[in-house]
């Protein structure tokens, strides 16, 4: 579903990505992980086009999306949680989640398994969504990437700063979804963590960042026995 070949991401004269590459498969988990400043929030940004790649080729689908906008990304069917939600504190539940359907015809409808999989945001769909929690509002951005009816998923580090009854309902969705869906079709799904145990419950496959490198990957079972938690622990 996606194949990142051979990256290279710059910031001034610091080399931020270095030759990055990997893939990430439909019906499954991909989890990166590593220290902070490693650049794996610079990678997420890369892959949806916000920050624009130097060197190197990002395919989704079957397409080169290398130089496409994030516009053009969401409309092939990308999704992306950004780091610290951003939702829009000031408008109400039901028109972040309109937000989502941007890409969509006009008048088209929000999909029922949004509240299906987040009930509370059917209960509060009147709320501003600056009046909810931390764990609701991480919800409401999950719901809101997921709008579009996307094939991919990107999160970047959904269990940060969450209680952690949310944080399993959110690890039970994102294993939902890549194994089913939203409509019965199996979504792969790209996530940044730091959260180890959260990671390791979830991953298919994992990488671990280093210096903007890719130093160790494999299969999510081997975690432990690859000494994963060693090489990302602060």
């Amino acid at each position: 579903m996606l194949k990142v070949d051979g990256i290279n991401q710059y910031y001034g004269g610091s080399h931020i990505l270095r030759n990055l590459g990997f893939e990430a498969r439909l019906g499954e988990v991909t989890v990166v992980l590593g220290r902070n400043g490693v650049g794996k929030t610079t990678l997420l940004k890369s892959l949806m086009g916000v920050v624009p790649v130097k060197t190197g080729t990002v395919a989704f689908d079957g397409a080169d999306i290398t130089r496409s906008t994030p516009y053009e990304r969401v409309r092939r069917g990308i999704g992306y949680v950004p780091q610290g939600r951003e939702i829009f504190s000031r408008l109400t539940v039901e028109d972040n989640l309109k937000m989502g359907l941007a890409v969509k015809p006009g008048g088209a409808p929000l999909p029922a398994e949004l509240f299906e999989l987040f009930p509370v945001l059917q209960q509060m769909i009147h709320r501003r969504g600056g009046d909810l929690s931390g764990g609701q509002q991480q919800q409401l951005a999950i719901a809101r990437a997921l709008a579009a009816g996307p094939k991919l998923l990107i999160l970047d580090e959904p269990t940060e700063g969450i209680q952690p009854s949310i944080i399993k309902d959110i690890g039970r969705v994102i294993r939902m979804l890549a194994d089913r869906g939203l409509n019965g079709q199996r979504m792969a799904v790209v996530l940044v963590e730091q959260y180890y145990d959260f990671a390791a419950e979830l991953a298919d496959q994992y990488l671990v960042m280093e210096r903007g490198e890719i130093i160790v990957r494999g299969r999510g079972a081997d975690m432990e026995a690859d000494a994963v938690r060693q090489r990302v622990a602060i």
